[in-house]
């Protein structure tokens, strides 16, 4: 089975999903029971509250964002309808600005995105509902440089190489930044296609503050969403995989998942520390270590100085708010977060993701404790 066969097969499947679980990317989300300062204090419950299995209830749930974690997400909301037949989920893959916008205008019961809100953000939130939004991370992951160059297998990159690529100074596979990195491999004499996210992307965020952490020469700054100097763009994780896989000469950046479900080849890449790392969750968890979570929980660590850390690491959080009027909603939300962070953790190191340490996990379960 071809690379792009797969991709079509989980599309496949996600749209069989969505019929039986009401679980896909492409599902309508209903509209959240969200308090507002006009709508009272107090959660109410509206019939969502009968039946269900397990003492997991009943309700209805939608959300929408990132695309870095949908691949866990689908899974981890799947696993949890099994056992929880009366709570359904759906979650569309739209990209974290997406996500944030449809989170701050409370089309969805909870957001995602893979980086943190901004304070533009939340001063809009807390006029619009009278109180902070909550973010939460769910896992990490490493963002990757997926290629397609026939040939060439175990492609290392120095930060002179991939910094010179994403800058556009460096164009061609045989370049000496490239070649000198690469002894014994034959690299051809043709253009690099460079393939970048075209939506806003909370990957773009996280790749693009390693970049100007890690690259004098990279002007466009930290965004989910900058002018690229180069290279072609691409809608979500899904597409910038599926651009890179149709396209001789490509490399660009996508979460680890979709390059190891796809079979795309992955770059190894020079660390802070100056050693070349091969992208790995072990690796990418060792960005993590040692640092210290803001209140927030809006860690950010762009160019991580440890030896053994894949240097572009990043946390991927869920928006919710404050107040739900739905009792039932609140309370489903609430299990569904606590059972991934728990009993999700064997599905996230399946599929290449960085689960949460429990000290982490026990500070996010604190936090969910707050919303009423």
């Amino acid at each position: 089975m071809t690379s792009l066969s797969r991709l079509k097969r989980r599309a496949v499947l996600a749209t069989l999903a969505c019929a039986s679980l009401g679980l896909a990317v492409s599902c309508a989300p209903s509209s959240p029971d969200v308090a507002t300062p006009s709508s009272g204090t107090s959660p109410a419950a509206s019939g969502s509250a009968s039946g269900g299995s397990a003492g997991g209830g009943s309700a209805t749930l939608s959300g929408a964002g990132a695309s870095f974690p949908a691949p866990l997400y689908q899974r981890w909301f799947a696993d949890y309808n099994k056992e929880n037949s009366g709570v359904q989920i759906s979650y569309q893959s739209v990209g974290s600005g997406a996500g944030v916008e449809q989170f701050l205008a409370g089309t969805v019961d909870f957001g995602a995105s893979d980086a943190p809100l901004k304070s533009e953000d939340k001063e809009k939130f807390k006029a619009k509902y009278g109180a902070e939004p909550i973010q939460v991370p769910m896992t990490g992951g490493t963002i990757v440089f997926a290629y397609n160059l026939d040939g060439v297998d175990g492609l290392k990159l120095s930060r002179d190489a991939y910094c010179g690529i994403v800058t556009g100074q460096i164009t061609k596979w045989n370049d000496p930044a490239i070649a000198s990195a690469n002894s014994g491999a034959t690299l051809p004499d043709s253009e690099i296609q460079f393939v970048h996210r075209s939506d806003g992307s909370g990957t773009t965020f996280g790749f693009t503050n390693h970049l100007k952490a890690a690259c004098p020469d990279w002007k466009a700054g930290a965004s989910k969403s900058v002018e690229w100097p180069v290279g072609t763009g691409a809608k979500g994780n899904e597409g910038v995989t599926a651009q890179i896989q149709q396209t001789p000469g490509a490399i660009g950046y996508t979460e680890f998942s979709y390059a190891k479900e796809n079979g795309l080849k992955m770059a190894a890449i020079e660390n802070k520390a100056g050693k070349i790392i091969e992208p790995s969750p072990e690796a990418g968890a060792v960005a993590f270590k040692g640092e210290t979570i803001p209140a927030d929980f809006a860690l950010l660590v762009p160019d991580p100085a440890a030896a053994e850390a894949y240097p572009i690491s990043t946390l991927t959080w869920v928006l919710l708010y404050p107040e739900y009027k739905d009792a039932a909603k609140k309370e489903a939300l609430i299990n569904v977060i606590k059972w991934s962070l728990d009993s999700g953790k064997t599905a996230a190191t399946d599929l290449g993701y960085i689960p949460l340490e429990t000290e982490l996990a026990g500070k996010v379960e604190t936090e969910l404790g707050k919303i009423k």
